[in-house]
């Protein structure tokens, strides 16, 4: 159902046509990615998009309220009266610890094994290796633990991140920076062509 079709007959209260347009949008793309293909996809990353759409649109009504304080208490009550706004989300961004989470359905501990919260809700730093950047099934969000954000909120399954380094995650140095004497050999034989030159640094590197 569209925005107009749900909302007709009711009267919106005032300053609703300032952010009319922005809500259309996303509840538009929002459509588009319900509609989107699924070949070639996993039935759990058709949600993901979804989910990320979600979360920015009440973002934008959550900073217009409580960030930027633009909006009138009367319209954002309305807002998730009507279920414009998800205000079970937006509450939970205002206690410290949720300040960026994705989704409820990551604190539902029915929804996850052993009866706990989704693993995005542990720090980066904190997890097991196999488990480091790996998308909640459900959302397809990283980490939305605080002080892991990315541009202002969680890091999703498409937001470029950096990987933690093993002396940041633990307390400790990493691997050896010294090279061998083999390494040292390759560097220097003046003998070897740039291009394979280039690709043994770029595996040393990793």
């Amino acid at each position: 159902m569209s925005l107009r079709r749900k909302l007709k007959g009711k009267k919106p209260p005032e300053g609703w046509d300032l952010i009319e347009k922005a809500i259309e949008d996303f509840e538009l793309k929002l459509k588009d990615a319900v509609n989107e293909e699924h070949e070639g996809k996993r039935k759990t990353e058709l949600n993901w998009k979804i989910h990320r759409l979600h979360w920015e649109k009440n973002r934008y009504i959550y900073d217009l309220m409580f960030v930027r304080k633009a909006m009138s208490k009367e319209l954002y009550e309305w807002l998730v009266r009507e279920k414009v706004a998800d205000g079970a989300l937006i509450a939970k961004w205002r206690k410290p610890g949720y300040e960026i989470l994705c989704s409820m359905l990551a604190i539902q501990r029915g929804n996850h094994n052993f009866g706990t919260t989704s693993h995005c809700r542990v720090p980066l730093r904190a997890r097991a290796a196999q488990q480091r950047i790996t998308p909640d099934v459900q959302t397809g969000c990283i980490s939305c633990a605080s002080g892991d954000g990315k541009f202002g909120g969680p890091v999703w399954w498409n937001t470029p991140i950096d990987e933690p380094k093993e002396e940041d995650r633990d307390g400790q140095e990493g691997p050896s920076k010294k090279r061998s004497a083999e390494e040292a050999e390759i560097d220097d034989d003046e003998d070897i062509p740039d291009e394979v030159r280039a690709r043994l640094e770029a595996l040393k590197r990793r």
